[in-house]
C-alpha cells in the first residue's frame, strides 16, 4: 500500500506543524486507523470497515494470543461468541483503537506482522511482507512517534539512534537562541528523514554543521569566509584552537572525520544534481550522518563553552 503526500500533509508542513522530536508515550489515533488499513490490505475483495486480507485461522490464532497473554477470555465486552473472519478482525482492531496503554498496542502491531508472516509463508496471497513492514515503519516516522519494526520485534528509535546521548543533548544546547538558525536545520534534517527525503536530510545535516561552526566564529569574532566550505570553517577552528593545544592531533583527525562522514555524502549524493543517474541514498547512511552531526555539534558547543 503507497503513502501518498496528499495537500493537506504538504500544507502541514509548510505551517511547522509536524512535531519536531520523538516521543514514546502514545499512539496518536490517526496513525492507529493508518495501521488498521494496513492490516486490511489492498487485495481483499469485501471493501468493508472490519475486513482483512488475513484469513479467519490466522486472525483467531492472533485473536486468542491475545486473549491469553492478556489474561482475558474477549477483547472486548460486546464481543460474542462467533468465529466469523470478520468478529476476529473487529475484535483486534478495537482493541487496538481503545487501548491507552502504548507497550500493548505496540504488542499488538508485532503479533499482527508476526501472524501476516506466517500467513504469507503458508498460503497463496499478493500479500508484500516487506511493503507492510517499510509502510508500518513510514507511519510511524511520519507522526513522529519513536519506535520502529525491526528484526522481527518492535525497537524503539533511540536504540538505533543514539537518541537519548546524541540527538536530545544536542537539541537541548541548540534550543539557546544564538543558534536558533542551526537548530532549525537540525530539526528539518530530522523531518526530512522522517518523511522519507534523504537527500533533503543530508543536505540540512551539513546546513546545521556549518552553521553551528559560523555562530561560534562569529561569537568569538574569529575572521572566516561567508562562503567558506566546512572544511574551510573546521580549519579556522582549529587555528583558533577551539579546543586546548595538546588536543590538537585529536582534533585533527575528528576534522578529518567530520570532512568524509557529513560533507562528502551530502556532495557526492544530494549536493550537486543527479544528473541522468537517479542516485537512492540508504537508509542506514541517513541515520549515521544524523548521529554524526548531533555529536558533533553537541562537541562544538561544549568546547565553544569550556574556553575563558
Amino acid at each position: 500500500m503507497a503513502i501518498h503526500d496528499l495537500y493537506f500533509k504538504r500544507q502541514k508542513q509548510l505551517r511547522g506543524k509536524y512535531p519536531d522530536i520523538y516521543q514514546y508515550e502514545e499512539l496518536p489515533e490517526t496513525l492507529k486507523i493508518q495501521i488498521i488499513h494496513i492490516w486490511k490490505g489492498e487485495d481483499y475483495p469485501r471493501n468493508t470497515g472490519y475486513s482483512s486480507s488475513l484469513n479467519r485461522k490466522y486472525l483467531q490464532k492472533c485473536h486468542n494470543i491475545l486473549c491469553k497473554e492478556l489474561g482475558t477470555f474477549k477483547l472486548n465486552r460486546d464481543d460474542r461468541d462467533n468465529e466469523m473472519h470478520i468478529i476476529y478482525f473487529r475484535s483486534i482492531s478495537q482493541y487496538f483503537l481503545t487501548e491507552q496503554d502504548v507497550e500493548k498496542a505496540l504488542s499488538v502491531i508485532e503479533l499482527m506482522v508476526e501472524i501476516t508472516k506466517l500467513f504469507t509463508e503458508n498460503c497463496r496471497t499478493n500479500i508484500n511482507v516487506k511493503n507492510v513492514i517499510s509502510e508500518l515503519n513510514q507511519r510511524f516516522r511520519e507522526h513522529a512517534v519513536g519506535y520502529q519494526y525491526e528484526s522481527d520485534q518492535i525497537i524503539r528509535v533511540d536504540s538505533e539512534f543514539i537518541h537519548t546521548e546524541a540527538v536530545k543533548p544536542a537539541l537541548q544546547l541548540l534550543s539557546n537562541p544564538i543558534y536558533k538558525g542551526a537548530q532549525e536545520e537540525f530539526l528539518k534534517a530530522h523531518e526530512h528523514y522522517r518523511h522519507g527525503r534523504y537527500d533533503s536530510a543530508l543536505t540540512d545535516c551539513l546546513k546545521a554543521f556549518e552553521s553551528t561552526m559560523k555562530i561560534i566564529l562569529d561569537k568569538r569574532d574569529w575572521e572566516y569566509g561567508k562562503k567558506d566550505t566546512s572544511k574551510k570553517l573546521i580549519d579556522c577552528c582549529i587555528a583558533n584552537e577551539l579546543i586546548p593545544k595538546f588536543w590538537t592531533d585529536h582534533f585533527n583527525s575528528l576534522s578529518n572525520m567530520l570532512t568524509s562522514s557529513i560533507p562528502t555524502p551530502r556532495n557526492k549524493l544530494s549536493g550537486h544534481g543527479k544528473g541522468n543517474d537517479d542516485i537512492e541514498v540508504p537508509e542506514h547512511l541517513i541515520q549515521y550522518v544524523l548521529h554524526m552531526t548531533a555529536s558533533t555539534i553537541v562537541f562544538l558547543i561544549k568546547a565553544d563553552e569550556s574556553l575563558k
